[in-house]
């Protein structure tokens, strides 16, 4: 039996939003288990090992840190249909980092001053740096700028075709979903304004939203860690002997984002690719757990 696609996530997550339109566009079901969305999250972190940001994927015993790794192995279980073509790992990354830090300058300088003092604190300590509504209010300006700049660029995609993939979704619609998504949710007036004119846009939306979450049900917290306990991880892992870093199989190794939410992560390493670190690691009452990150945004280091 074809162990279950798991996803911890909560429902107005932006990263957590690419995840379940990915799931949607392949036409699969999964189970749902909601986490919280500030610290502390004591039905995570004993799966991942300290890593905390939202959304993990779980198969069993293997836990997928980051939506770059959790896209890549939907794509890698579930070829079809495909969805990464051409150079939208470059286009991922970009959605992810640049529009993203514009979404949030948009977003928090017009619901900034609403914001429980708790969540403002748990993002201070994740990102490492003040959570300054006023700032954001006053970068504001600029970075709507930046964002209908991005938003054009989807524009121009949408030109010969439905999708920024063609007649199809690719990843290159995954990733620039997230930020239409979210700012359309958290600050619709700010993002109606940004998008006048945009009408490929605005039609490419409706049409993004149609295609769902793909077949979605909600699963306990307790019941995912317990699968992870009594499933093995996979041993489709394998190390690349030419790789740079100069760690091999069976080192100790801490891995860590390079932007925010900076908790390193031990363990034992058991796969290294080009695009994956793999580490096996043990937890309480989980005995082995492979915990998968990308390469691009991380970084490995021997312990």
């Amino acid at each position: 039996m074809t162990a279950e696609i798991i996803l911890h996530h909560y429902d107005t997550s932006p990263f957590s939003e690419k995840v379940r339109l990915m799931l949607g566009v392949k036409g699969l079901s999964w189970r749902s288990v909601i986490q919280p969305v500030i610290m502390p999250k004591p039905d995570l972190i004993p799966l991942t090992g300290g890593y905390r940001r939202i959304p993990v994927m779980q198969i069993g015993a293997d836990v997928y840190c980051d939506s770059q790794a959790i896209l890549a192995e939907i794509e890698r279980r579930h070829p079809k249909p495909a969805v990464v073509r051409g150079a939208d790992w470059a286009v991922n990354l970009w959605a992810d980092r640049t529009w993203f830090q514009a979404s949030v300058a948009v977003i928090f300088a017009e619901i900034g001053d609403s914001i429980p003092k708790e969540f403002a604190e748990d993002r201070e300590k994740l990102s490492g740096r003040p959570f300054d509504v006023q700032a954001m209010k006053a970068a504001a300006p600029f970075a709507r700028a930046q964002w209908r700049a991005f938003a054009a660029w989807v524009e121009d995609g949408l030109a010969d075709g439905d999708f920024l993939g063609g007649s199809t979704p690719s990843l290159a619609d995954v990733a620039a979903w997230m930020n239409v998504w979210w700012a359309g949710g958290a600050a619709r007036k700010a993002t109606e304004e940004l998008l006048a004119g945009f009408d490929r846009t605005k039609a490419w939306a409706e049409r993004v939203r149609g295609i769902g979450h793909g077949k979605r049900s909600e699963m306990q917290p307790s019941e995912a860690v317990a699968i992870a306990a009594r499933s093995e991880p996979s041993d489709d892992v394998a190390c690349d002997p030419n790789d740079p870093s100069g760690v091999k199989k069976g080192d100790r190794v801490v891995v860590q984002a390079d932007d925010y939410g900076r908790d390193p992560v031990e363990g034992v390493l058991v796969g290294l690719s080009r695009d994956r670190v793999t580490l096996a690691r043990e937890c309480g009452e989980l005995d082995v757990a492979h915990v998968h990150f990308p390469r691009a945004g991380y970084v490995l280091a021997k312990r």
